[in-house]
């Protein structure tokens, strides 16, 4: 249990680590990435607000979903530095990442559903790839599956 000095007492790296549920490299590997900070005290340990616990289950629940480490990123770095992340801040980032779920999901439906007929990837050996794919036409788009993957 906190007593009401503890709110504001800063946390070592082994704090967040054990508090957030990851291991310390990985609190060390988000600092390096970015997504979160640290400061070093006069005997030069590292040290963190306790906003960080918001932030690494922020970190830990866009990863779940399978958010890349770049749009994490992009997220956190347009939040105030000096606070938790809020929950209309949550909301602003949920739905962000919705879209790219919503990506996500119509890419792996149009994979799911055309993973046993032609990918447009140009080897022209199924017998339905002269049909969807003659000549290789679809090669002109780019390379790979196009077909699977028209970006």
């Amino acid at each position: 249990m906190l007593s009401p000095e503890d709110y504001d007492k800063d946390l070592t790296v082994g704090e967040v680590a054990r508090r957030s549920g990851v291991a310390v490299s990985t609190i060390h590997f988000y600092e390096a990435q970015g997504l979160i900070r640290s400061w070093r005290n006069p005997g030069n340990q590292r040290r963190f607000s306790r906003d960080v616990l918001r932030r690494v289950a922020v970190i830990k629940v866009a990863q779940r979903l399978g958010i890349s480490l770049a749009s994490i990123a992009d997220a956190l770095n347009a939040l105030p530095q000096d606070r938790s992340p809020s929950t209309a801040d949550w909301r602003r980032m949920s739905e962000r990442w919705r879209e790219e779920l919503d990506d996500r999901i119509a890419k792996l439906t149009r994979l799911r559903d055309n993973l046993d007929s032609c990918i447009g990837c140009g080897c022209l050996s199924i017998r339905d790839c002269p049909l969807r794919n003659p000549w290789d036409e679809l090669g002109d788009g780019g390379a790979g599956p196009r077909l699977l993957d028209p970006a």
